[in-house]
């Protein structure tokens, strides 16, 4: 029997998938409605020490992905102590409450917020440019004024983000969560030549699927890293997502874009797809995939010649896909099957990627 629960740091959750800090846990109200549709934890909006004024519009939708210029929360910090909190906890998963995003700011919330009866602490800092510095002070701000676990959310917009999580794990984290948003990023509305986000010169920060596999490449690299706990975060919309950041390392996931794209279900419907891949490949626990393919990441390519894929032709629905994106020409449908031309085929693995059926292998 298949068994999604997860404990990192003592805390229990019944499947790895937890909503992330955003416009989607706004509220408790919010957060009440994530767990409804099958989130196994909840991380709150992030709050600072005053509430965030937020320019408008700050959301729009890019394919699959999101734009935004959001802050952290516009609501007082007394509401989120005394209200939004404690109603949040009526859902019965645990509850980490983010904070950010300098070390004297987060020194006096930590403390507050943990009084409030949240289960954890995730602390934001935000977008640090080289200096691993913040990070540290922000960590040790926090363990030394709350006696709850500590997970420090990291921004890829730094050069080495395996050296900021271990210095954030040196300071006394007791978990890394990543990625958070990528950018400065800018949309333009062309119809009307204005950007499209009500922000300083329409910058945003960008989420959803456009930054999956960045996200998917920090997770692997912290987690090769540290020793504690990572969180992945970037672009999850699917069960197999959440099953490729596992065996990249992560012991759980955050999602937002596509809670905001599919609504507060998705939790749920990502947890169903995870136990039907699981039936099929045999797995029963989180801890059997866990890190899985960290051991597949050689620093050497295995090989530079290259050897014809192969057509599993009792797989192949002739659909062409595989035809029409070939850069090289190399495969072509005939008859009711796709066919291999050796001569040219690159094993550049195009096709493997966008066979629908998995009929093509290396």
């Amino acid at each position: 029997m298949v068994d999604l629960s997860v404990e990192i740091c003592g805390i229990r959750f019944k499947n790895p998938i937890m909503t992330a800090a955003g416009p989607t846990v706004r509220d408790a109200d919010s957060m009440l409605k994530a767990a409804e549709g099958g989130a196994g934890g909840l991380v709150a909006k992030t709050i600072s020490v005053t509430p965030a004024q937020v320019p408008r519009p700050c959301i729009v939708k890019i394919k699959d992905s999101i734009l935004n210029a959001e802050l952290w929360s516009d609501l007082p910090t007394e509401q989120w102590l005394k209200v939004e909190y404690k109603k949040a906890k009526q859902a019965g998963v645990p509850l980490i409450a983010s904070i950010g995003y300098k070390a004297d700011e987060i020194r006096e919330l930590a403390p507050k917020v943990a009084a409030a009866g949240v289960d954890a602490l995730e602390v934001s800092t935000h977008y640090l440019g080289n200096d691993p510095t913040p990070v540290v002070e922000a960590t040790k701000a926090a363990k030394e004024t709350a006696a709850i676990p500590v997970f420090v959310k990291l921004s890829p917009n730094v050069p080495d983000i395996s050296q900021f999580a271990k210095a954030a794990e040196k300071a006394g984290a007791d978990g890394i969560v990543a990625i958070n948003t990528l950018g400065p990023c800018l949309a333009i509305e062309i119809e009307n030549a204005m950007p499209m986000l009500g922000s300083p010169h329409g910058y945003g920060w960008l989420s959803g699927q456009a930054i999956k596999p960045l996200a998917v490449r920090c997770v692997a690299e912290i987690a090769r890293a540290v020793k504690i706990p990572v969180i992945g975060v970037g672009g999850i919309t699917t069960g197999r997502d959440v099953i490729e950041f596992i065996m990249a390392g992560a012991s759980a996931v955050q999602l937002c874009t596509a809670a905001i794209i599919r609504g507060h279900k998705i939790y749920g419907i990502i947890a169903d797809e995870m136990v039907k891949f699981m039936k099929a490949k045999g797995y029963n626990t989180i801890d059997e995939m866990k890190g899985l393919a960290l051991r597949h990441l050689p620093e050497q390519p295995l090989r530079v010649t290259p050897k014809p894929v192969e057509v599993i032709a009792s797989k192949c629905t002739a659909c062409g896909l595989c035809e029409r994106h070939c850069p090289y020409n190399a495969i072509r449908v005939i008859g009711r099957v796709a066919k291999v031309d050796a001569t040219r085929c690159y094993e550049c693995g195009l096709c493997v990627s966008v066979c629908p059926t998995r009929a093509i292998r290396y």
